[in-house]
């Protein structure tokens, strides 16, 4: 069979689109997408076609390999590419150029961009300990890109509208609006408690469909509760999803319930490819004042400090994590802000943000399914 070239992070496009070869695309395009972009008088809420979502993603997948640095190891983003290249091939949307990208910081964290792009830190695959629990994270971000999650958000988003005659790849102005607001709905503010929901259940679903143990998302998080268990607030991965307990619950419901009971573990492979220890969260460096995000001064993170309480209101902005650029990020970060340092999203990154080529094929991906007993 022909091998398809790709240049990227790990990409698993089996149907995709096309996209600029900077953007990482690392599995090839075998068919077309097209889209119309509804046209209304005046104002109107953002509309994006399939391409245009693929431009849209390669950008803010962009600014978040310059924020995080990506890790420059083919053999490990292989291995990425696929255990996500089986799950998006069983999506509702395998024509995407998906892309699965490693994050050079010792953050748990994961962040899915519109158009295919997962990405998974470097502390995640570490406190990670099976392939089915690999599978468990990959399959939750897939379903935020197969659901347009962050589509939808921007939609929403009043900083993010339309002139009658615009569209998104037509205009540098709107887009880059696009960007940010993206880069912000992804890595800053997270989604709602229906996104999240949503791609539990449907992540479970989907990875008992390729014959993963559908309990990995479940055993995962379990750990990564323990992790964070004397933390004074939500952090990192999933930190805007609903309360932990609650959502172990329901993964646990979910799966009695539609009898999920695929059995594949595969501890063995995993840990073949992946051998990174789990930094202490006490341990890891994050951002200080002033600093883009990569390679500025850092300092350990500390407990959150209370503050006095105020009369009048609820403060909500306490409970919600601060907006803005990274710049803005950093300096809130390394001021030691009300909010307190989140380890995990404020981590530390690498200095190299360039993708990692990878090529695989799709006798590649059939082989994998085969010696791990997937389907």
């Amino acid at each position: 069979m022909k091998r398809q070239s790709l240049v990227g992070c790990a990409v698993v496009a089996l149907l995709g689109l096309t996209i600029p070869a900077h953007a990482g695309r690392q599995f090839g395009q075998l068919g077309k997408i097209g889209g119309a972009v509804k046209k209304v008088n005046d104002l109107r809420e953002l509309q994006v076609t399939d391409q245009e979502e693929a431009q849209l993603g390669a950008a803010v997948s962009e600014r978040i390999r310059a924020r995080y640095g990506v890790v420059q190891d083919a053999a490990v983003h292989r291995y990425l590419a696929m255990v996500g290249g089986v799950l998006a091939a069983a999506s509702t949307r395998p024509a995407l150029p998906w892309t699965f990208i490693v994050l050079d910081t010792d953050g748990v964290n994961a962040f899915a961009a519109p158009g295919g792009y997962v990405h998974v830190t470097r502390g995640a695959l570490a406190l990670i300990q099976d392939e089915s629990e690999l599978a468990g994270v990959l399959g939750h971000e897939i379903i935020h890109v197969t659901e347009k999650h962050t589509i939808r958000s921007i939609q929403k988003s009043k900083a993010v509208q339309m002139g009658a005659a615009e569209t998104l790849s037509g205009s540098s102005a709107l887009l880059e609006k696009a960007v940010t607001a993206t880069y912000d709905n992804i890595v800053d503010k997270g989604f709602g408690r229906e996104e999240e929901n949503e791609s539990d259940e449907k992540g479970l679903e989907l990875a008992n469909r390729v014959g993963y143990a559908p309990s990995g998302l479940g055993e995962f998080l379990t750990r990564l509760k323990d992790r964070n268990k004397d933390a004074t607030e939500k952090r990192g991965l999933f930190a805007s999803h609903p309360e932990m307990q609650s959502r172990l619950d329901n993964l646990k419901k979910e799966i009695a319930a539609k009898k999920l009971a695929s059995t594949a573990t595969l501890a063995d492979r995993y840990k073949k490819f992946i051998t990174y220890t789990p930094t202490p969260v006490t341990e890891i460096a994050t951002v200080a004042a002033g600093s883009a995000g990569l390679t500025g001064d850092t300092k350990k993170a500390e407990p959150k400090k209370e503050e006095p309480k105020k009369k009048g209101g609820f403060g909500l902005s306490r409970m919600l994590p601060g907006g803005g650029g990274e710049k803005q990020q950093a300096q809130v970060t390394g001021s030691g802000s009300a909010r307190g340092v989140d380890p995990e999203k404020d981590a530390k990154g690498g200095s190299n943000p360039n993708p990692v080529p990878v090529t695989i094929a799709a006798a590649d991906l059939a082989a994998f399914k085969k010696e791990g007993g997937l389907r």
